[in-house]
């Protein structure tokens, strides 16, 4: 069904956009609310100013889409957990709570659905990307620690679940790096035996067509 937006809807459009969206979606819920009517041949002439502004709205919606964008990017949200020895929560922090905790923290409202991130079931420190739109994303830095680290990670102190974890990840990224110089060392070994191979192949070649070349000379001085 086709229908004037008369108000922005995620993932549809700003008010003056004529879109097309499945029936059930439109009766149950776009009409229903006041956010889109019905694109008859009427209503579209009764909506052309409306319609008309649709680029402004674009571009308002766009500006602060950017603003909003900005003020969250790179917002630390700390949230104190219990956890087994094993840094797995006993429970997890969901999108909702992120979404409350930036809210108390930044005033921005945010929908859950728009944390790009599944609950978060481990301490640590989470990347968690926000889709405000197409052309903006902003990361926000969850910090999960054990209830009684909190004060001490708020203080600029160092704790120990972060301590661990900052261990293990830099143990990682050593074991890595050491697989990924022993596969290089292995590749470079392979490529020069094979150097060596192809080097002999062309010596036998080389002597067999010499042997060839000789062969003619020989005859003729036995004649």
């Amino acid at each position: 069904m086709k229908v004037i937006l008369k108000e922005y809807v995620y993932k549809h459009g700003v008010a003056g956009d004529v879109v097309t969206v499945s029936d059930g979606f439109a009766r149950n819920y776009l009409i229903p609310r006041g956010l889109a009517i019905k694109a008859t041949p009427g209503a579209l002439r009764e909506s052309q100013h409306l319609i008309a502004q649709a680029a402004q709205h674009r571009e308002e919606l766009k500006n602060l889409e950017n603003e909003v964008a900005a003020k969250i990017h790179g917002v630390e949200l700390v949230f104190g957990m219990k956890a087994g020895k094993n840094n797995k929560l006993y429970g997890s922090v969901t999108t909702m709570d992120i979404a409350r905790a930036l809210e108390e923290k930044t005033g921005v409202d945010v929908n859950r659905r728009r944390i790009s991130e599944r609950s978060l079931r481990e301490l640590g420190i989470h990347e968690v990307p926000v889709r405000i739109s197409t052309d903006a994303s902003p990361v926000l830095r969850v910090v999960i620690v054990r209830e009684e680290e909190v004060a001490d990670y708020l203080e600029g102190k160092p704790v120990p679940s972060l301590i661990h974890l900052a261990e293990e990840a830099e143990a990682e990224a050593e074991a890595e790096a050491a697989a990924e110089a022993a596969a290089e060392a292995a590749a470079q070994a392979e490529a020069a035996d094979a150097g060596e191979a192809a080097d002999e192949v062309v010596g036998e070649l080389a002597e067999d067509l010499a042997a060839d070349n000789d062969a003619p000379a020989e005859a003729e001085a036995d004649e």
